[in-house]
């Protein structure tokens, strides 16, 4: 039987040195030996299982051929995984360290505020002190107002009394003095006495008056109606036009309107009185 469908099995590197090998196997045999067929099958038959071996040892390579390919690939994802492993790692460790400054400021300005906490509340308990001795000092001068203002209210009656004092005196030296004077300046002979009382307007509203007394002139009756100032200003004439002359003039035939006073507040009075037709006398006025 011939070996070579058999050799044809083999690699094609293989196959001419094992044909060759064959042939010079099968030669020398029968040469040597004379080996008989029954051998020559033998030998034919190891061959074949020598190919089937060497085929399930290709098998096998090609199989541990592939599977290096797998795991060459396998180990190429790897190394690609512990790469963006690695870059992941480094990333995150630059968060870790952007984090531990960011809460090492947030601790500083923690500190900061902290500091400023207690230098407000160090200002607040300093404001507070104030506060207190704002209180107790403005408690003080409530107190110390307060009795000015009794002193205030206690000199001010004094010198309402004082000035009722005064003008009650200057009121007796006219009540004493002006009938001469009238007499002299304007020929009203006084009939009985000048007083201090109380005179109706129009309307029967009674209306005090300081000095009020009835006179004669030219056969005529007139009626005194005065007021005593002690210093004398524009203002109190208008006063005692608005308040006395002017309500009671219309309930009499003829008015003399007189005003005494120790002096005046502005040079121009006397004038002004001229113009409002009121005689105007000073206290020195009665000791002629």
């Amino acid at each position: 039987m011939s070996l070579a469908p058999a050799i044809q099995e083999f690699p094609t590197e293989l196959q001419m040195p094992m044909l060759r090998f064959a042939e010079a196997v099968e030669q020398d045999l029968r040469a040597q030996f004379g080996v008989r067929r029954e051998d020559f099958n033998l030998l034919r038959s190891d061959v074949q299982e020598v190919v089937s071996g060497q085929k399930r040892l290709e098998v096998r390579v090609d199989r541990l051929e592939n599977a290096l390919v797998e795991l060459a690939a396998a180990q190429i994802r790897t190394e690609q995984r512990v790469d963006a492993l690695a870059a992941a790692q480094e990333r995150t460790e630059r968060r870790l360290e952007e984090l531990a400054e960011a809460q090492k400021r947030t601790e500083q300005r923690m500190d900061a505020l902290a500091a400023a906490q207690e230098r407000t509340e160090r200002r607040l308990e300093e404001l507070a002190e104030a506060q207190k001795r704002t209180e107790y000092e403005l408690q003080s001068l409530v107190a110390t107002v307060e009795k000015i203002a009794e002193d205030g209210q206690e000199t001010r009656k004094q010198l309402g009394g004082l000035s009722m004092t005064v003008g009650y005196q200057l009121d007796d030296l006219a009540y004493r003095g002006l009938p001469a004077l009238l007499e002299r300046d304007f020929g009203a002979h006084i009939q009985g006495r000048l007083t201090r009382g109380y005179m109706k307007d129009a309307t029967g509203k009674a209306i005090e008056v300081n000095i009020v007394g009835t006179a004669q002139r030219n056969g005529e009756q007139v009626t005194i109606l005065g007021e005593g100032k002690a210093q004398l200003s524009k203002n109190d004439v208008d006063r005692f036009v608005r308040r006395r002359l002017l309500p009671l003039r219309e309930g009499f035939a003829a008015v003399l309107p007189v005003l005494v006073t120790y002096m005046i507040s502005e040079p121009d009075v006397e004038e002004y009185a001229k113009e409002q037709e009121i005689a105007l006398y000073y206290s020195y006025d009665f000791e002629r």
